[in-house]
């Protein structure tokens, strides 16, 4: 008969190229993909087979606030960026100054998202384009919203000293999110904002 006796404690991170969360985020993306796939071709589907888009008494998406969007999250992703290289490098002060200031631009992205819906031209009831544009840009939203949350429980973890330039594969994951974010938010602009302007 064998006995039971004490085993060391199953590792938490995982050290080598790339850590099993890195993969599980490689399959959320890809599903996020096929979510985001759909939404847009639902919006060029009904576009192509329409008469006019945007509808008639709807105005076609002004572009000015969508531009400053876009800059400011891109320039999320920028210091999200600057927080991993910081982490990999044992740079705990640029780690947490790029995860503040990607945080920052989230919100300020999200504040200004929340300003264009206190301003409809269409609402999501009124017909098939303004459906299409809250529930595209809504979800985008959401995500962005996730990926602030995450960003939140980084900058905790941080402060408690949770990684260092051999333990960053969680910085890494959430950065890989963000960017993932950010390249669906220029995939929308192009379809949702500017597309109706041709």
């Amino acid at each position: 008969m064998t006995t039971v006796t004490a085993q060391t404690p199953l590792p938490t991170q995982v050290n080598g190229s790339k850590s099993v969360g890195w993969w599980g985020l490689i399959c959320l993306i890809l599903n996020e993909i096929v979510l985001f796939a759909s939404l847009i071709a639902s919006y060029l589907y009904i576009r192509v087979n329409s008469p006019a888009w945007p509808p008639a008494g709807v105005e076609e998406p002004e572009l000015v606030l969508p531009a400053i969007m876009t800059v400011v999250l891109l320039s999320s992703s920028v210091f999200m960026q600057m927080a991993e290289r910081g982490i990999k490098r044992g740079d705990q002060a640029r780690l947490r100054m790029g995860l503040l200031i990607a945080l920052a631009l989230a919100v300020v992205f999200l504040a200004m998202q929340a300003y264009e819906y206190s301003h409809p031209d269409a609402l999501p009831t009124d017909n098939a384009y303004g459906s299409l544009f809250f529930a595209i840009t809504g979800i985008h939203g959401i995500h962005v919203l996730i990926a602030v949350l995450m960003n939140i429980y980084l900058q905790v973890r941080a402060r408690l000293g949770h990684f260092s330039e051999r333990r960053f594969s969680g910085v890494e994951n959430v950065t890989l999110y963000w960017h993932f974010v950010d390249v669906v938010w220029l995939l929308i602009v192009m379809v949702v904002y500017v597309s109706p302007h041709f």
